[in-house]
């Protein structure tokens, strides 16, 4: 899905002060905790629960009975790349 041809810079300009700038803590390793997940996404921690009760949305792992994500997950999970 692409924009329009006839849209303006000005229309985009005025598009930026929508976005919402938001905190993600991103562990050295990429790895990044189900709450982080959720706001990196721009949904519901409880979004991501019920995804992985389902078996569907980006991977995830469980370390020390904590839930993680890669970031590279989410990002292909955005891109459409993975399910």
């Amino acid at each position: 899905m692409g924009l329009s041809h006839d849209v303006g810079a000005t229309v985009l300009a005025g598009m930026t002060t929508g976005i919402e700038h938001v905190t993600v803590r991103i562990l050295p390793d990429g790895r990044v905790s189900a709450d982080n997940a959720a706001r990196y996404l721009g949904c519901a921690p409880k979004t991501l629960a019920m995804w992985r009760l389902r078996g569907i949305g980006p991977a995830w792992r469980k370390v020390g009975g904590r839930i993680f994500y890669f970031r590279r997950d989410l990002d292909a999970f955005i891109a459409g790349e993975a399910a």
